[in-house]
């Protein structure tokens, strides 16, 4: 059983910032020790070809739905995740050996534990990139309201039919051998995420739109919801081992993960503020689906969100089918037809799922209920707890640990339950 090991290119305290940055302002992290058997798995040169941002673009919808006064929460979440982030750093300095995510949790509870926590990030992914095409139908139907499709005699319209064509048009994606072109495309997500705050505050300020400021101070019916979509910005910490290993001074790591959590706990604020300050309870769970189609402003931001997951969905599904192509017979592997099989029944298997779940809120709120919960809080907290022993001797240290711990599964609880509460309504 083997698994690939990251590329040992080190990079500068700059560039380092930059990658880091980009991580967090894209949604998806992907855990370059992932396998159930093996991986192999491409080293995405760093982390700059990490996927595009969406979990900005539902803050606004967050915001509206618990009120002013979660918005302080968004800030708690991003320092607590920038606390676990430092937890990790701490496990990957405890062995030398370790250099993923999944490792970490290998070394602290052995192979089941790194089997786990390995499937728990390939579901993950599986599910963001579920999210994308949900994404991709949403605003295409935003562009094209009275659009059908028409296979023989049956119709399928609406968001529905863009999902189809999304899928289409992601294929020829997953059929590559080589995604370095795709990487190039998709690089940037803090470009990306500012051009899209930009355009939403722009329009903003047109005569036709305005602000109109809300006075809802708090929600607690919309707190799950909203804690939940303000997790889902925070759940990079799959590729902080990644960026680690690639640092040249290792001791900076603090420092680059607080300019990271700074620079997108920034723009996510912001976007949440002028969002709902435009749009306020009308807000919706993408705030590029309020913006008017005529102004070039809002053709700028929605087709800036609409190029991302076209472009990185072969890229988030490739760590999965690495896995699934792993656990078939040894002469079956490194077939291109096997490879191509198994990432289109993926792609079809997403595009079925995307056209299930009735809107993007109630799956991007799931994952940041159970999954990000478990990535970027609950399992660094009890790996460093493990790892280091902590649990001998009750101290100040365990009991911090231990209710950030509860928080994290307090959130995710509730946070599950309110997710699927609204996914059964708007089904």
């Amino acid at each position: 059983m083997c698994i690939a090991a990251p590329s040992k290119k080190e990079v500068s305290f700059l560039k380092t910032c930059i990658n880091g940055i980009n991580t967090l302002s894209d949604c998806i992290h992907v855990d370059l020790g992932f396998a159930v058997m093996r991986l192999m798995y491409n080293n995405i040169t760093t982390l700059c070809e990490s996927e595009r941002c969406i979990g900005i673009l539902s803050v606004p919808y967050a915001l509206s739905s618990a009120g002013w006064l979660s918005l302080p929460l968004l800030i708690v979440i991003a320092v607590c995740a920038y606390f676990t982030g430092n937890l990790l750093r701490r496990c990957l300095d405890s062995d030398p050996e370790i250099s993923s995510y999944s490792d970490i949790a290998g070394h602290a509870f052995g192979r089941k534990g790194w089997i786990i926590a390995s499937i728990i990030i390939c579901l993950e992914l599986y599910l963001v990139a579920t999210g994308f095409l949900i994404l991709e139908g949403d605003n295409m139907n935003k562009l094209s309201p009275n659009f059908q499709l028409k296979l023989g005699r049956l119709k399928i319209e609406g968001r529905h039919a863009f999902v189809i064509i999304s899928g289409l048009i992601i294929l020829p994606s997953v059929w590559l051998n080589d995604l370095g072109v795709l990487s190039y495309i998709s690089a940037g997500g803090v470009l990306s995420s500012l051009v899209i705050v930009i355009c939403v505050l722009l329009v903003g300020f047109t005569r036709e739109v305005g602000f109109h400021p809300e006075q809802k101070v708090i929600s607690l019916r919309g707190m799950p919801l909203a804690l939940s979509l303000y997790t889902f910005c925070y759940g990079a910490h799959a590729v902080f081992p990644t960026i680690y290993s690639s640092m040249n001074k290792k001791g900076q790591f603090s420092k680059v993960l607080w300019l990271s959590f700074f620079v997108c706990t920034t723009i996510n604020f912001l976007m949440a503020v002028i969002g709902y300050l435009i749009y306020g309870h009308n807000v919706q769970p993408q705030i590029t689906l309020n913006l008017p189609t005529e102004k070039f402003a809002s053709k700028v931001a929605i087709y800036t969100t609409l190029v991302g997951p076209i472009s990185k969905y072969a890229l988030t599904i490739m760590p999965i089918a690495s896995a699934l192509e792993s656990l078939l017979p040894l002469k079956y592997r490194n077939r291109k037809l096997i490879r191509i099989m198994i990432n289109t029944a993926l792609l079809v298997s997403n595009v079925v799922l995307a056209i299930a779940f009735p809107s993007f809120q109630s799956l991007a709120s799931l994952i940041g209920a159970i999954m990000i919960v478990l990535v970027s809080f609950v399992i660094p907290c009890v790996c460093y707890v493990k790892i280091f022993e902590v649990y001998r001797s009750w101290g100040t240290e365990l009991l911090g640990i231990s209710v950030l711990i509860f928080l994290a599964i307090f959130v995710g609880v509730s946070g599950t339950y309110s997710s699927i509460v609204q996914t059964i309504h708007d089904a």
